[in-house]
């Protein structure tokens, strides 16, 4: 059902973001088939719900009884994707505040981030992402370090606490240059732009805030190299107390575990550390050590043939796979001896030589593999791999055995 078509949706969070509940006409609704189930489409001749674009989410809402799932800029027209049909005629619709107001901070956060990242310290935001969970930013220009992070968030901050205010200009690509943007765009004709009173200039569809009081604060998080850019995690408003919250709740957590207080909690965990370290080394030394007399033993107890050369050929069950993996290459280090071992519970085999016994393990592995399936390889004295079927692994070893001829 539809009527009045081809008048373009007047977008009103252009000139008002702070519009959390508005009137309008429903144009169009139809019914929408596809992978995600039934939905519809509906048109106004007005609305307040931004759609996706420029790295910023679309809202969520309401428009008469009907839930927003989606809202996407055609071009003219703003479509809203709802879960139940609207009729024709007046409506009252509403945006989904909590979550608009976040995409506000975060995208006007950004904007004096980028700009302060650029006009300070020659770095160029090349994209931006707004995350439910965590902002982002791409920057080219030589690697950000933790000083270079740390000033930056300090200036964005300052102008923050200083509740400058944040106006919406509309002006020709030519008038923006001589106002002193920070990036043009290719766009002709009249662009409406952001304007961080003292500090930025950028074109820009987004909804914003009216003053940089209300970002409320600005947290600089993770950079990572991400091809040839660098990639800043960022958070605002909201999100910084929560993310304080859970870090604080995380330290706090850990000066409990250690029994000691939050200012110890970095020292403690370096001494944890530092203690599981050594106690690793300690007790591979040990490992290596009894896979060392235990070899010895199994060696001793395995009969040679004529050759002098003895095949330890057995299936574990009920030892330690980091144990297993210590005891094969130990027997294989044995003068004479080759070493066949599985390990039942999770089909790991490991097949290994003494050099001089003049076999070829990987050519061994991958041929048994090949007859009881699984994967792997190695060298022509050790190679290893893991069965597609743990059951197999005594036909493994017989397998492997018989292709010996020993």
């Amino acid at each position: 059902m539809e009527y009045n078509r081809g008048m373009a949706t007047k977008r009103i969070y252009y000139d008002d973001a702070f519009m959390k509940e508005f009137a309008a006409e429903v144009l169009a609704c139809t019914e929408q088939a596809g992978n995600s189930g039934k939905r519809w489409r509906v048109l106004l001749e007005r609305t307040a719900l931004y759609p996706a674009s420029g790295g910023q989410p679309d809202d969520r809402g309401r428009i008469g009884g009907a839930a927003v799932v989606e809202v996407v800029d055609e071009g003219e027209e703003i479509a809203h994707f709802v879960d139940a049909p609207v009729g024709l005629g007046p409506v009252r619709a509403a945006v989904d505040w909590a979550r608009r107001f976040d995409h506000m901070q975060q995208h006007t956060g950004q904007h004096l981030l980028s700009a302060v990242l650029q006009r300070k310290f020659g770095l160029e935001t090349v994209s931006f992402h707004l995350g439910e969970e965590v902002c982002t930013i791409d920057l080219r220009g030589a690697g950000p370090g933790a000083e270079t992070l740390v000033a930056a968030e300090q200036v964005v901050n300052g102008i923050i606490f200083e509740d400058r205010p944040v106006k919406i200009l509309y002006a020709t690509r030519e008038e923006l240059r001589g106002l002193g943007v920070r990036k043009e765009v290719e766009r002709e004709g009249v662009l409406r732009a952001i304007e961080i009173e003292g500090a930025d200039l950028q074109p820009c569809g987004g909804t914003h805030v009216s003053r940089t009081g209300q970002i409320g604060m600005v947290q600089l998080r993770r950079c990572t190299k991400i091809r040839q850019d660098w990639r800043l995690e960022f958070l605002c408003g909201e999100r910084v107390a929560r993310a304080a919250r859970a870090d604080y709740e995380t330290r706090r957590g850990i000066a409990e575990k250690l029994k000691c207080s939050l200012e110890e909690v970095s020292s403690a965990v370096e001494k944890a550390l530092a203690e599981r370290d050594a106690s690793f080394k300690s007790a591979k030394a040990r490992g290596e050590r009894l896979a060392e007399f235990e070899a010895e033993k199994i060696v001793r107890e395995t009969p040679a043939d004529a050759n002098g050369v003895r095949v330890v050929a057995r299936v574990m069950e009920g030892m330690e796979a980091s144990f297993v993996v210590l005891l094969a290459p130990a027997i294989a280090a044995q003068e004479k001896t080759v070493a066949l071992i599985a390990r039942r519970e999770c089909g790991h085999v490991l097949f290994g030589q003494h050099p001089g016994v003049g076999k070829d393990m990987n050519a061994l592995l991958k041929k048994v593999l090949g007859e009881v399936g699984g994967k792997g390889g190695g060298t022509k004295d050790f190679a290893r791999g893991a069965l597609a079927e743990p059951a197999s692994a005594a036909k493994a070893i017989e397998l492997a055995r018989a292709e010996l001829g020993l």
